[in-house]
């Protein structure tokens, strides 16, 4: 079955209304080009290109305050790869990541897929709320290791 904008709009505003965020034009815009089509990993940066392309008037800053807000309301979980590098995941399940260390890509690796044992005791008021595992690779170069 086809979808057609009219679909992917009310699916956005649906998604925005249960989050409790108030649909602007802009944060529509951003949803149907973020949620539409199945799961992803993008920048900041990325979604600004895909907004300009698709002739959406919207600023970069615009688009971090965006996706900062829809973390911050459960709709993406923030994956940091290095200092200053976030990917924005449309995946908000419990599951892991590789990390292709030379062209950027992520990509996600099923939660029961890792087994994380023995971790230590939380600070006291504290609680550990996730673990995040990222699995930095690099190209193989053939050589034995």
């Amino acid at each position: 079955m086809q979808t057609t904008g009219t679909d992917n709009l009310q699916r956005a505003l649906d998604r925005l209304q249960a989050a409790g965020l108030r649909p602007t034009r802009q944060r529509l815009d951003l949803a149907r080009l973020l949620f539409e089509g199945c799961d992803r990993h993008v920048t900041a940066e990325q979604l600004h290109g895909e907004a300009l392309a698709a002739n959406l008037q919207v600023s970069l800053a615009t688009v971090y305050n965006t996706l900062n807000q829809f973390t911050t309301a459960g709709l993406l979980h923030e994956v940091v790869v290095e200092s200053g590098k976030s990917y924005f995941d449309t995946n908000i399940t419990d599951h892991h990541h590789f990390f292709m260390e030379d062209t950027g890509r992520l990509e996600d690796i099923p939660a029961d897929s890792i087994v994380v044992e023995n971790l230590p005791q939380a600070p006291k008021g504290t609680r550990i709320a996730r673990v995040d595992v990222i699995i930095r690779l690099a190209p193989d170069d053939g050589s034995a290791h």
